[in-house]
């Protein structure tokens, strides 16, 4: 018997600091995928903040709670990036996201600076729900090459079992 896919809740914080038309956490919410929150105090406790400064990587360790409370993106400029977590790391559980390499307009070709979109599908990926992060990627006639640039690695990090694996796998793609 094939247990079905609990769906997990997805949130973002908004700093509408990004340019409107470019900015995929709209088109996420637009589209249902995403509940969207621009009051920091808001945003949901206990959940999985995908965070590019935290000291553990996401991983299946992580999928109770991404199914109980959720996962929460940060939407903000790369530039005040850093200072938008200050307050946020301790409404949740800080995880990064591993090497993947952009495929969106503005940062293409560069690692780990992604869209709040490829965030997004990164994790759910990772979290085993490869279907929605296929089915967000889709708004974007961009997105479902992010899947393909990245197949390898993002494979590889669905099939570790925990944060240590996901490093371990990382380091092969870093390290090419």
């Amino acid at each position: 018997m094939i247990k079905k896919m609990e769906k997990m809740k997805l949130f973002v914080y908004h700093a509408n600091e990004d340019d409107p038309k470019k900015c995929s956490a709209k088109k996420l919410a637009k589209f249902g995928f995403v509940k969207l929150e621009t009051n920091i105090r808001k945003t949901p406790k206990d959940v999985i903040l995908l965070n590019p400064f935290a000291k553990k990587s996401l991983s299946k360790e992580d999928l109770g709670t991404a199914r109980k409370h959720g996962i929460l993106v940060v939407d903000c400029s790369w530039k005040h990036a850093e200072n938008s977590f200050d307050f946020l790391i301790k409404r949740g559980r800080s995880r990064a996201l591993p090497f993947v390499v952009a495929v969106n307009p503005v940062n293409y070709g560069k690692p780990l600076k992604l869209s709040t979109l490829e965030a997004f599908a990164t994790a759910l990926y990772i979290l085993g729900d490869v279907k929605k992060a296929e089915e967000m990627l889709n708004l974007y006639k961009w997105g479902p090459n992010f899947l393909v640039l990245n197949k390898e690695p993002l494979e590889d990090y669905r099939n570790a079992k925990n944060s240590s694996e996901i490093i371990d796998a990382m380091r092969q793609y870093i390290e090419e």
